[in-house]
């Protein structure tokens, strides 16, 4: 009973031979796995694992498990006994010598047995020999198998660390770049977002242009070039700036889509760089190498979840998509760099051309006004001729009439002579004459105040219409000199854009 105890708890040897359908299952591990210490030239080291001792009841009953001296517990058979001269005369001594004398042989069948026993121990030795010539054979073979399949395994593992160190620098090399035009699209992303933040500015001084020029005064509110420009460079600028808004919302996704594709890349990065690692420690190990184990029904398990060919098709479509990436933010950049440029240049210019009919229409205005100054100061001047004309022409009728009195006087005279002395003689005539002319002469002059009059009122109404247009022409002149290029002059519209 202790020999089969002993004999059920012998550690068994791993062996990777994949398991019958009829035969037990494989005892489960509950130890160590270790190896016989000393090594032999002759035999291999073997690998031995502690198991799970099962009770011969609870196992199935077969041929090969049943053993002609040991009989389980519960069978409902009793083994075979032989007896023989020792038990036998104990138990029943007439059965025993009885026996015994039918058991004696011959002296030629002695002679027959030790000749079989010779022949028998050649035949065996012979066959002895032949096994273990075929087993060394086997062990040459076995060792030039063991030591080929480690040599070509080492010899895939270094080239698919070849491989992998491919892809992992391909990878490497697509991430810088596709960093930098990261970086690249960020730089690009906040200068537009400067030059949609910059356009408030110049926008706000041209609405203020406009606002100003609307205090404006009489017809001095004209649609002028001017007002034209002002109106072009505020669509301009909006459009400009609609153009900057989509264009950075363009950026923003390629921006994230290249941060996508970057992480994509990363993570294939990491995985080669882990799968390197892994790679390499086993393109390392050798049978001298320490933490060597069994893992027994290891070859039956397989991790894997593609082959060669689509991991490296896999890898392509990664680098693939992160150029087509990389190619798109490029175009991207170059599209957001152009736009700047030319929205630059082209409200660089309107702002040039605004400023220019600024400085045209302020010439201009200052030109008239200059004139409108000189015919004031021609009609002032021309005023006080006929006020001078005025006084003289009343003078000139305050001296008519002394001589008038002269001549009423004479003719009142007259009146007073006697009888036929009361002639119409030539003095009465030309006295009658004389104030004729004298008043004929007052009316002219007379009238000629009336004229002269009308003229002043009428140079005064003039002068009061100067006078008017040039407070007109002033107030637009400070208001296109002063208040709009005073704004205009001081803002650099180019720095709001490309800074």
């Amino acid at each position: 009973m202790a020999k089969e105890v002993t004999m059920c708890t012998q550690l068994q040897q791993w062996s990777p031979v994949k398991e019958t359908a009829g035969a037990p299952s494989i005892p489960p591990q509950v130890g160590y796995c270790f190896h016989s210490p000393k090594k032999h030239p002759w035999r291999p080291i073997m690998g031995y694992e502690e198991i799970e001792v099962t009770p011969m009841p609870s196992q199935p009953i077969t041929n090969t498990m049943v053993d002609p001296c040991y009989t389980p517990a519960g069978m409902a058979t009793e083994p075979l006994r032989f007896p023989n001269l020792v038990t036998g005369f104990e138990r029943s001594p007439e059965h025993a010598a009885r026996a015994a004398l039918y058991t004696r042989y011959t002296h030629y069948e002695w002679n027959q047995n030790s000749i079989k026993n010779y022949n028998e121990s050649d035949a065996k030795r012979n066959y002895s020999e032949r096994v273990r010539n075929d087993i060394m054979r086997m062990l040459r073979e076995t060792d030039e198998i063991g030591t080929q399949g480690q040599r070509d395994s080492g010899r895939r593992i270094g080239e698919r660390i070849t491989d992998t160190t491919f892809w992992r620098n391909e990878v490497s090399i697509e991430m810088e770049r596709l960093v930098a035009t990261c970086e690249k699209l960020n730089d690009t992303r906040r200068q537009l977002e400067r030059a949609v933040a910059g356009i408030e500015g110049p926008l706000h001084i041209v609405q203020e242009c406009l606002y100003h020029r609307e205090k404006r005064q009489g017809l001095e509110q004209v649609h002028d070039t001017v007002e034209q420009s002002l109106l072009k460079e505020v669509a301009i600028l909006r459009e400009c700036q609609d153009k900057f808004r989509n264009m950075l919302e363009k950026v923003r996704q390629q921006s994230k889509n290249c941060r996508a594709t970057q992480h994509e890349l990363e993570t294939d990065m990491r995985n080669k760089e882990y799968a390197l690692g892994i790679d390499s420690m086993c393109h390392q190990l050798n049978n001298f190498s320490k933490g060597l184990q069994f893992y027994a029904g290891i070859e039956r398990y397989d991790p894997t979840v593609c082959d060669a060919a689509r991991w490296s098709a896999a890898s392509a479509a990664t680098l693939q998509r992160s150029q087509s990436e990389r190619a798109k933010a490029v175009q991207m950049l170059s599209d957001a760099e152009n736009l700047i440029n030319v929205s630059a240049t082209e409200i660089w210019d309107q702002w040039s051309n605004t400023n220019s009919a600024f400085t045209r229409r302020i010439a201009e205005t200052i030109e008239i006004k200059n004139k409108l100054q000189l015919h004031l100061h021609k009609i002032q001047q021309e005023m006080f001729d006929v006020e001078k004309t005025l006084e003289l022409l009343n003078k000139a009728i305050e001296d008519k009439l002394q001589p008038m009195k002269v001549a009423h006087t004479r003719l009142q005279a007259r009146t007073n002579r006697p009888h036929l002395e009361k002639c119409r003689d030539e003095a009465q005539h030309r006295l009658v004459k004389e104030v004729c002319d004298l008043q004929e002469t007052m009316e002219t002059l007379r009238s000629k105040i009336a004229t002269a009059e009308g003229t002043h009122q009428t140079l005064l109404g003039v002068r009061a219409g100067l006078e008017a247009d040039l407070r007109n022409k002033s107030t637009a002149l400070f208001i296109d000199r002063d208040q709009c290029m005073g704004l205009r002059r001081g803002y650099p519209v180019t720095a709001a854009i490309k800074a």
